[in-house]
């Protein structure tokens, strides 16, 4: 005969007394059940999600479980406190007082099951909730319920009352495949759970008692009934005074499951797939400015043009490491392409390289930011390079061929310093440009005829930013640099020539020039703009254009890219720093006041090593015959010289006495040279010497 189902719960209750007086009086029969039931879980085996976090550890991305579960890892430390009140008030309130379960609590729900003939509170404590979210018992039997107890007491010996309520807080179940507190908090409220409100700490509360049938995003009228008897028996007990109770009480409940966050989406995913299931990895970026830049690509992205995305970076130039990563345009935008990685992608630089081009020249003693060139029609073969603006302007200073971007004074230097030199020194350095396929270094280089990607022109302009000295970009705080090192891109006068000419370049409408060095760039048919600049702590790349690599009729460095630039600064907001001073040794003049050589550019008067002739006898490059060099500064004054022509290794000598020897490289420095007249020698290894008399003060 089946028993009647409204006697059933005090029969329940019944038996659930007699089994745990069972256990506790009879050590044979504890024996046998603990026997039975095997280890105790402490939730060690849980996989929870794998989390990627910023710099400071907050939240950019969770990934789901392989078994399909947002579990994110949550302690006690990372909840409103008032929550934890109101859920210990709710469902346990002597939960740090009892040793696994709570007699009292078993007494009371099994008379108001006798009187009321239905179950009115199951009598569980957070403990006995905890083993049965470690070990479900799906038949919910009476010995399932005997079970549940003593797992509940073995736990209590094992975990402390704050691992206990850490487990709980995990495990919680919310609806769907959403587990634990925290992953409820950002689901329904899209935030963490560190701050909560009296309604959205009640809701979350009684979720977990049913949390199927309670669910807000499919039964909301539902959810805000649980919720507020939650709230009404809170306020009752006085954890909840009677005015935030009726606040709290007329709080519509969320209608939907929000996306969890995914900010920096291409870097998460990539660190994530290397990560071990349920790792926290924790990366360079800053989450706020992050989302700030983000939303900057996304709605001037909107602007431009449609199918247009765009990508920033920001780069810390004392440590390489990236502050934010915008790879796209909005990662589920499939117009845009946004779970293309378009930092990485492979584009043409445009003008970009061009400060490359004269910092080398720069070094070499080829020319000076002051040095007189020539814009006017020239040809290569059957190449006749023209300018942006398809006009000619004549003489003009270096400093004003790259200010206004000129190709053909950049191209008469490339042709002198040579396209495979410069590609040599960017590899050097840690970029390596990508050719055509079966296409070799040309003056197209010079013009964007090479790819390149947004991440690694940035590395480049870093270095320019760090006085010439490369350094590994990193997306992790554990990322271990390259072994192999870099080499020196520039030395330290010839990076800051560079900046100081970027400084004048002709800023955006309504920008503020002067404290950022920039250089803007636009690929051939209008299929990319480019905007990259630096100040004294950070660098940021921009690029603009469609990730099909379609053209974009309009599309211009300057006019798409630069105001993304220029508005990123702004919003990097108190980290900014200016440009530095000018190195020791670094020539400061006006044309008329260089020596006679470095006045004005002659592509025909180029030495032989311009076309890399090594028959060619060695050339003092700088500092020229003639020269005055000034050491005003601070730090230890040092000399840069160069050397055109030759064959390596050489040795220095100053006045015959030897400064420099066993000299691979073509340029070596002069250490604390002494003030007034000095003849500076370079022999190479075949013997052949050249000199120059310079005058130092």
């Amino acid at each position: 005969m089946k028993t009647p189902r409204s006697r059933w719960p005090l029969r329940l209750y019944a038996g659930l007394l007699a089994g745990i007086l069972a256990v506790n009086a009879a050590g044979f029969t504890a024996s046998e059940v603990l026997r039975r039931l095997g280890p105790v879980p402490l939730g060690k085996g849980i996989t929870y999600s794998t989390l990627v976090t910023d710099k400071d550890g907050k939240l950019l991305r969770p990934f789901i479980t392989k078994d399909g579960y947002w579990r994110l890892p949550v302690t006690s430390k990372d909840v409103d406190p008032r929550f934890l009140a109101m859920l210990i008030a709710y469902e346990d309130k002597r939960f740090y007082a009892h040793a696994g379960v709570d007699p009292w609590a078993l007494l009371r729900a099994a008379w108001q099951a006798a009187t009321h003939g239905h179950v009115v509170s199951g009598g569980s404590t957070i403990t006995m909730q905890v083993a049965r979210l470690l070990e479900p018992r799906p038949a919910r039997s009476v010995s399932d319920k005997l079970a549940e107890m003593v797992r509940a007491l073995q736990i209590e010996r094992l975990l402390s009352k704050q691992q206990i309520l850490d487990l709980y807080l995990a495990l919680a179940p919310y609806g769907g495949n959403i587990e634990g507190t925290r992953a409820a908090s950002l689901a329904y409220f899209g935030k963490e759970p560190k701050r909560l409100s009296t309604a959205e700490s009640a809701l979350l509360v009684a979720l977990p008692q049913a949390p199927e049938t309670r669910r807000p995003d499919r039964f909301p009228r539902q959810a805000i009934a649980a919720r507020n008897r939650v709230i009404a028996l809170l306020n009752a007990a006085g954890i909840v005074n009677a005015d935030q109770a009726e606040a709290a009480a007329s709080e519509d409940a969320p209608k939907g499951r929000l996306a969890f966050p995914m900010l920096a989406a291409h870097v998460a995913e990539h660190i994530a797939k290397s990560a071990p299931p349920g790792a926290v990895a924790e990366t360079t970026i800053a989450r706020d400015l992050q989302a700030s830049l983000e939303t900057l690509a996304r709605d001037r992205a909107l602007l431009i043009g449609s199918g247009v995305a765009t990508a920033i970076l920001v780069v810390d130039n004392e440590t390489g490491e990236v502050r934010a990563h915008v790879g796209g345009t909005g990662y589920f935008d499939t117009l845009r392409a946004g779970q293309m990685d378009l930092a990485n992608a492979l584009r043409s630089p445009g003008s970009t390289l061009k400060p490359f081009i004269y910092g080398l020249a720069f070094e070499d003693g080829l020319v000076h930011p002051e040095t007189l060139i020539d814009d006017r029609a020239v040809r290569y073969g059957a190449y006749a390079p023209e300018n942006f603006d398809d006009s000619f302007h004549g003489t003009v200073t270096v400093r004003t061929a790259l200010q206004q971007s000129l190709n053909v004074p950049a191209l008469q230097v490339l042709n002198g310093i040579g396209a495979d030199r410069l590609m040599a020194r960017l590899t050097n350095a840690g970029v390596k440009l990508v050719l055509p396929q079966n296409a070799g270094p040309g003056l197209a280089v010079g013009l964007g005829g090479a790819g390149v990607r947004l991440t690694d022109l940035a590395a480049l302009y870093v270095a320019l930013a760090r006085g010439g000295e490369p350094v590994q970009l990193s997306w992790q705080l554990s990322e271990k640099r390259n072994a192999k090192p870099l080499r020196r891109l520039f030395e330290p006068n010839a990076s800051w020539m560079i900046g100081d000419v970027l400084k004048g370049a002709p800023t955006p409408q309504n920008a503020l020039g002067g404290q950022i060095a920039f250089k803007t760039g636009t690929s051939y048919g209008y299929r990319d703009a480019w905007a990259v600049g630096y100040d004294g702590a950070n660098t940021i790349a921009v690029w603009a254009g469609r990730p099909d690599g379609a053209a974009v009729p309009g599309v211009i460095g300057r006019i798409a890219a630069a105001p993304i630039l220029f508005e990123a600064f702004q919003r990097i907001g108190a980290s900014r720093v200016p440009l530095g001073p000018a190195p020791p040794g670094t020539v400061i003049a006006t044309t008329n006041q260089l020596p006679a050589n470095l006045q004005r550019f002659r592509p025909n008067a180029l030495p032989e090593v311009a076309t890399a002739s090594r028959d060619a006898p060695p050339t003092i490059a700088f500092p020229p015959d003639g020269a005055r060099i000034d050491l005003d500064g601070d730090q230890a004054p040092a000399v840069s010289l160069k050397v055109y022509g030759g064959t390596p290794p050489f040795t220095w000598l100053a006045d015959g006495i030897p400064i420099a020897q066993g000299e691979f490289r073509r340029d070596a420095f002069w250490d604390q040279p002494p003030d007034g007249f000095a003849r500076l020698s370079v022999i190479d290894a075949k013997g052949k010497t050249a000199s120059a008399r310079v005058r130092v003060e």
